[in-house]
């Protein structure tokens, strides 16, 4: 094993002096290598404490920007960081906090063309990030590459941490939740909100899991899932079984490479464009949902003959709101279907897609085909379409 110098050996005193980890403990932790994936929420307080524990090789891996909304509880980053990569944000603090360690950037997105190529170069993976798409594809990924899968996901006030690790004997994702729900029917953070100290609790809980897996102490969650209520400050833990039908870790899996339709997410991004010619789209017949680009341009080709309708919150288009835009907030949509325009295609917005989905199915069954959401809302308007919009 690698020896500490006098310096390491001040530095993880504190460790050291525990019985459970002591000076092999420590260099085992040296020589560990553990990928973060999404330096966000919780990838922020697992970072720090991997770094500061002194974890050798520590791989933070996000495509994404700083922005300030992200400041509430994403504590690797700063306001003088705002608009810079978040990877780069990221190594930054990190190499303050620890700079006897090896700190590995990857600025890109996890895909299906590269995700077991870069999970075989770790120990373990830590799953920091928030979408259900996400989450099965590093979950798939990690079992292909034998590689243990520390999650964690946060809502709201609650939390919930687990190991899987099919390879070790536990079981996967999969195991748990085999299919993910449908899109639009589970709002996300940026919809629902979060506290941001309970993604320090969660955060936290998965950097200990892991330097647990690194050093070998302890027990860990594997095939346990432990969930958090913020408000109560209560912790269950729940037993999980292996599924033997799993279709990535069952007895005769269906899932033996990855394959982009499976998660809805294209391995080489690309600039989207119309699906159907704008100019013979049948208002009275449209797609269920349209792109940012196809309602931008919809919108200043055919201004009318398409009424953009945005169901936020009032505070939230205090935020930032798209010229033109009449609010109706979701909750107040079934009050106003009688001032709707019935002449003309309705745009439905939000923040991120997931409300005005469901407004817009809503809508259809009330009589309105003539609707179709927004895809990726006001949030992939501010990102493609008008940068001067303030993204939260």
């Amino acid at each position: 094993m690698a020896d500490l110098s006098p310096e390491e050996l001040a530095r993880y005193s504190r460790h050291i002096l525990l019985d459970e980890i002591g000076v092999a403990g420590q260099q085992r932790l040296k020589q560990a290598r553990i990928l973060v994936v999404g330096a966000g929420g919780l990838g922020s307080p697992a970072a720090l404490y991997l770094a500061a524990a002194g974890v050798g090789t520590l791989g933070i891996v996000d495509f994404d920007r700083v922005e300030t909304h992200n400041l509430q509880r994403q504590l690797l980053h700063s306001d003088a960081r705002v608009r810079t990569s978040k990877v780069s944000s990221a190594g930054h603090r990190l190499r303050e906090t620890n700079p006897l360690i090896q700190i590995k950037e990857h600025d890109f997105a996890v895909d299906c063309d590269n995700a077991i190529n870069l999970f075989s170069q770790y120990d373990v993976i830590l799953d920091g990030t928030d979408s259900f798409a996400m989450r099965y594809l590093n979950n798939d990924a990690a079992v292909l590459a034998k590689r243990p899968l520390v999650y964690g996901s946060v809502f709201k006030f609650e939390g919930s941490v687990s190991v899987f690790a099919p390879h070790a004997g536990g079981p996967c994702y999969r195991c748990l939740f085999p299919e993910p729900p449908p899109p639009g029917s589970v709002p996300n953070c940026g919809e629902a909100g979060v506290m941001g100290a309970v993604c320090g609790v969660i955060g936290s809980l998965q950097a200990l899991e892991a330097i647990k897996w690194c050093v070998g102490f302890g027990e860990s969650l594997l095939g346990r899932l432990l969930t958090y209520d913020g408000l109560n400050q209560t912790f269950r833990t729940l037993h999980l079984a292996r599924d033997p039908h799993c279709p990535t870790c069952g007895k005769i899996p269906k899932i033996t490479r990855m394959e982009p339709a499976r998660y809805g997410i294209p391995c080489s991004p690309v600039r989207p464009t119309p699906s159907i010619p704008l100019s013979r789209l049948d208002h009275a017949n449209p797609p269920l949902e349209v792109s940012v680009e196809e309602a931008d341009q919809l919108l200043r080709d055919q201004p009318g003959r398409v009424a953009l309708i945005d169901v936020r919150e009032p505070y939230e288009a205090e935020i930032c709101q798209i010229a033109g835009a009449r609010l109706i907030p979701m909750r107040e949509m079934p009050s106003q279907l009688t001032t709707l325009p019935t002449d003309c295609l309705l745009l439905i917005q939000c923040h991120h897609g997931g409300r005005s989905l469901r407004v817009t199915e809503f809508l259809r069954r009330q009589g309105f085909p003539q609707t179709s959401n927004i895809a990726g809302g006001i949030d992939a308007w501010a990102v493609r379409i008008d940068p001067s919009l303030r993204r939260y």
